[in-house]
C-alpha cells in the first residue's frame, strides 16, 4: 500500500508527523511487515526523534542552526535566497528516507519517539511525504 501524504510546513523546523503515518499504517492492515517513509524534496528530511521534551526538537533545531549557518560567502547557489544552500545541505547531511518494522499491527517506535519532518527553508511549504506499507512477504 502507498499514500501520498501533504504536510504543510509553516516554519523552519521539526514537525511531527507520527500522527499521519500511524494512520497509514492502520488503514494497511499489514500485521507484520515494514514501513517506509520518503519525502520528495531537497531541502526538507525526515527524522525519528523524542517527541516527550520540547526542548530536545529546540536543541537539535539550533544546533543544526549553528552547524550549517545561513549567509556562508562560499556558497555560490543563493538563487532562492539565504536559506536556500543551507537548506539542502541540511538535507544532504539527514534522512530522506525512514524504514520502521510494523509489528503487531503498529510501528514498532520507543515510547518517546516520533517521526518528524523537518523543514529546511524559513518559508511555508506543502511537503509530499510518500508513505510505503509491506507486509512481511514482501
Amino acid at each position: 500500500m502507498v499514500r501520498e501524504l501533504t504536510i504543510h510546513t509553516p516554519a523552519q523546523g521539526l514537525h511531527e508527523i507520527t500522527r499521519e503515518v500511524r494512520g497509514v499504517v492502520a488503514e494497511s492492515r499489514v500485521d507484520e511487515g515494514l514501513c517506509t517513509v520518503f519525502v520528495r524534496h531537497t531541502s526538507a528530511s525526515l527524522t525519528i526523534q523524542e517527541n516527550a521534551d520540547p526542548s530536545a526538537k529546540r536543541d537539535l533545531e539550533q544546533w543544526l542552526k549553528r552547524l550549517i549557518p545561513e549567509h556562508d560567502p562560499l556558497y555560490t547557489h543563493t538563487a532562492e535566497g539565504p536559506d536556500d544552500m543551507p537548506s539542502h545541505i541540511r538535507s544532504a547531511l539527514t534522512a530522506t528516507s525512514l524504514s520502521i518494522p510494523i509489528v503487531g499491527g503498529s510501528m514498532a517506535l520507543g515510547t518517546w519517539q516520533g517521526i518528524y519532518l523537518w523543514e529546511h527553508r524559513r518559508a511555508p511549504h506543502d511537503r509530499r511525504v510518500v508513505v510505503h506499507v509491506a507486509d512481511e512477504g514482501f
